[in-house]
């Protein structure tokens, strides 16, 4: 999972932000392309139908009524006016689309491309057991290889629903606005929060278990009810017993011996909740509120026993007050949850996306508005005089391809829904990156850019060599004619990088395809101490190169393996032990010709399987280019 990248990278972070750049140019125009669509086809419509003119968003336009009264039309019955959305729905739909706005914000941190996988993902995998681990790594793998991608989908993605909940009030395209946030919450649960640390030892609902992406998915699943789920007490009753539950249990866990919460410190070492309060200290943030954290981390540390046992009997009496479904002692409730949860969102998650790497505010947040919402639902409010469910209009098929009918749909398309589409494009625009970042098996190159610098293109004749093969050929450079080298210096006893960067250029050899019938993977020997075919052969032995057709690892006498050092500008020096060699690990492409068109770095780097990947992929792409030149 680990690209072994530093999140602060130049190459990645300017990579990050252009292609936050272009995407946001793309989303922009989706919206105005969207918008100039719109009111073009409503003014066509209006105009099609005599004494059309638009109306307001929350009724069909004239021209659309009209068209509906037109020859061959379907009348459809007096519709009443839709009732107001309900004040639980509301805040859910709000609340939650502000969030989604917010994480998407987050994401586009620049730190956050080549962060994520290994002091995000992987930091908070570490304490789950080793299924959960193996799953989280499948999505992180597919984070770390291609960083760019996938950071720049996350932003798109989560603003785009966030958008789409906000503007979406009502119908099946707020239903579907839900959905999509249980989707994606659930995504960002399972691989970004690993299940919200459920499996982990430390489950606490101090520190934001079971995750704040769950919440998102349960908002988003209470936006996808049907209308009629908020005209009765019902749903307010079952998300406050819920919620009444899981405070109940969180109380157990907290009460439970020997995890650490009771004592604020022991032997010198602080307790698990001191600890966690110390560190969220050390974040960066404004001086104030690291001070406030900082002076409640101390307090903790001296009165940890009293913090615990408060901490439980707020959750259980919480909990208790929530189960009953009574009005008052829920509305009471939710005033001391709230006040808690402020508390525990301060002092001890210390909000939650401060240091450059949050990707939320955590938990609390989401969980104030869910059971918020759970309380307005419990005591809906009544509809207004006039506002009862307007009546479904049922117009068969055939009906529905006349040309009066078609004109009196599109007229009647809200600014909202309008909106709608344009959010789904913002998302669209994030899912295709990413789609297709996980259909592929090797990592972006950028990552081996990113670790050595970019290539160098050159136009210069290579210089000649006669060399022995591995399996006892003469080799010249010019036998090699009409072929494009991909051409680097290996020892054949180094233990360290030399055997990555071979599998790097076999790799390479692979992704070719077709091309590597077009293409020679030479190396030649950079050690003045081991030397022979022997080893060569040896080398290609313990790395599996045998069969690789195109592969040629070459060597001379000591005297003709140092003038053709000299003539690549590459250098050897026997270490102290004599027998590893440090000497430059330099790739170049030779084209058909027998010139040098582009010097590069091959060295691996941290040797993750991201960047081993990525320097394949640059090297094959290096070799490609050259094929493709006249």
């Amino acid at each position: 999972m680990n690209s072994g990248l530093n999140p602060s990278d130049p190459t990645i972070v300017n990579a990050f932000r252009s292609a936050l750049l272009h995407q946001w140019l793309l989303a922009a125009a989706i919206f105005v392309l969207l918008l100039l669509v719109w009111g073009a086809t409503r003014t066509w419509v209006i105009g099609q139908v005599p004494g059309g003119a638009a109306a307001d968003d929350g009724a069909p336009p004239q021209g659309a009524r009209a068209a509906a009264r037109a020859p061959g039309a379907v009348t459809p019955p007096q519709a009443a006016r839709a009732p107001a959305e309900p004040r639980a729905r509301r805040l859910l739909r709000i609340g939650f689309g502000l969030l989604w706005v917010l994480d998407g914000i987050l994401q586009a941190q620049p730190k956050m491309a080549a962060g994520m996988p290994s002091q995000v993902i992987e930091p908070t995998a570490a304490s789950s057991p080793a299924w959960v681990q193996h799953v989280v790594n499948w999505g992180g793998t597919i984070w770390s290889y291609h960083p760019v991608q996938a950071g720049a989908s996350a932003v798109w993605i989560q603003v785009g629903i966030g958008l789409w909940l906000i503007v979406a009030e009502r119908g099946w395209w707020s239903r579907a606005a839900g959905l999509a946030s249980v989707g994606w919450g659930l995504v960002v649960w399972v691989f970004g929060e690993s299940f919200g640390g459920i499996f982990a030892p430390g489950l606490t609902w101090l520190f934001g278990a079971p995750g704040a992406a769950l919440f998102y998915a349960v908002a988003g699943a209470l936006i996808a009810l049907p209308a009629g789920a908020w005209r009765t007490p019902r749903t307010g009753r079952l998300v406050l017993a819920a919620t009444g539950t899981f405070f109940i249990g969180m109380a157990v866990l907290q009460a439970w011996p020997g995890r650490g919460f009771w004592h604020g410190a022991a032997g010198g070492q602080p307790g698990t909740l001191t600890a966690m309060v110390q560190s969220m200290a050390r974040t960066s943030q404004p001086h104030v509120l690291s001070a406030l954290v900082s002076s409640f981390g101390s307090f903790t540390a001296a009165h940890g026993f009293a913090v615990n046992l408060f901490t439980m009997i707020a959750l259980a009496v919480l909990g208790a007050a929530f189960l009953t479904g009574r009005p008052r002692l829920a509305r009471a409730a939710v005033t001391a949850a709230t006040v808690l949860c402020l508390a525990d969102w301060v002092l001890i998650e210390d909000l939650g996306f401060l240091g450059g790497l949050g990707t939320d505010p955590n938990s609390m947040i989401p969980m104030i508005l869910v059971f918020t919402a759970g309380y307005l639902a419990l005591t809906p409010a009544p509809e207004a005089a006039g506002e009862a469910a307007a009546a479904p209009i049922v117009v068969p098929w055939r009906d529905r391809l006349r040309p009066a009918t078609v004109r009196g749909a599109v007229g009647a398309v809200s600014a909202r829904t309008a909106a709608a589409l344009g959010a789904i494009g913002v998302i669209l625009v994030g899912a295709a990156p990413m789609a297709a970042a996980s259909a592929s098996r090797t990592a972006d190159p950028i990552i081996a850019e990113a670790i050595s610098g970019s290539t160098a293109p050159l136009d210069q004749p290579a210089p000649a060599f006669t060399l022995t093969s591995q399996d006892g050929r003469q080799v010249t450079l010019a036998s090699l004619r009409g072929k494009v080298v991909l051409l680097t210096f290996l020892d054949p006893v180094c233990v360290s990088d030399c055997p990555l960067i071979a599998q790097e250029v076999r790799q390479a050899g692979q992704l070719l395809g077709a091309d590597a019938s077009h293409v020679e993977l030479v190396a030649i020997v950079i050690n003045p101490l081991y030397y022979s075919v022997a080893y060569t052969r040896a080398f290609d032995q313990q790395e599996h190169l045998g069969a690789v057709p195109n592969w040629l690892y070459l060597t001379g006498s000591p005297g003709q393996l140092e003038n053709i050092w000299r003539g690549y500008g590459v250098t050897a020096e026997v270490s102290t032990g004599g027998a590893m060699i440090a000497h430059d690990d330099i790739a170049f492409i030779l084209d058909r010709s027998g010139h040098i068109r582009e010097e590069l770095s091959d060295d691996p780097g941290p040797g993750t399987t991201s960047s081993t990947s990525s320097y394949a992929v640059l090297l094959a792409d290096a070799a490609r280019q050259t094929l493709g030149e006249p």
